[in-house]
């Protein structure tokens, strides 16, 4: 059970259950969800995490393309796991997912070939996102890969100003530093190697980016 103050899936806990609706309504979802599993590209035998599940949609579409990859998820909110637990049983998708306490994950060190999370390092302030970037790195097998999708620098002057609205969501603390592209600086300070923000979609209230990064040993 989460011990750590964390920030809910838009800001507020009774928002959660209209996460995915808030979704839908404000990001072209398909593609930005397709576009993060195919970065992660899940290969035969690898073993695979979502750090921050969050309702499990994205968890949904990499079975649906790839029925036998190994995925399992954690979280740090209850709630949401309540909701994606729904969710993938109404799938009939059978899937690990954990609750942590916002400090070590419930994993051994060299766990996974690969960690993927969206829309989750926004949410959290500078120590925290090095810290969490930490533990990732822990999990990760030699050679292990990350793949992050999250907001990212601006593209255009329209998309620093539509991001406000997630700004005033989530909190100015916590997002100022994806929106003003550090997001890198923070993943290679946690010691990954060939960090880079490979694409980005623009949507109607910011920039969403990805990363990919490796473990090197």
């Amino acid at each position: 059970m989460s011990t750590t103050k964390f920030i809910p899936a838009l800001g507020y806990d009774f928002l959660s259950d209209y996460y995915d609706l808030a979704i839908k309504l404000t990001m072209p979802e398909k593609k930005f969800r397709n576009k993060l599993i195919d970065y992660v590209n899940p290969q035969e035998n690898e073993k695979i995490l979502e750090f921050g599940f969050g309702t499990a949609q994205n968890i949904i579409i990499l079975k649906q393309r790839f029925p036998n990859c190994n995925i399992q998820g954690v979280d740090i909110d209850p709630k949401i796991k309540t909701i994606a637990e729904y969710k993938l049983n109404r799938a009939g998708i059978e899937t690990p997912l954990f609750l942590y306490d916002g400090d070590k994950l419930p994993f051994e060190g060299n766990s996974f070939d690969k960690v993927y999370s969206s829309l989750v390092f926004h949410q959290l302030d500078m120590i925290t996102k090095l810290k969490c970037l930490l533990e990732i790195y822990r999990i990760l097998k030699p050679n292990g890969e990350l793949i992050i999708g999250d907001w990212g620098k601006a593209k255009t002057k329209w998309m620093r100003f539509s991001f406000y609205l997630v700004q005033l969501l989530d909190g100015f603390k916590t997002t100022t530093d994806n929106v003003n592209g550090l997001m890198i600086k923070y993943i290679t300070d946690a010691g990954f190697k060939n960090v880079q923000e490979v694409d980005y979609i623009n949507t109607s209230i910011g920039t969403y980016s990805y990363y990919k990064a490796e473990k090197i040993n």
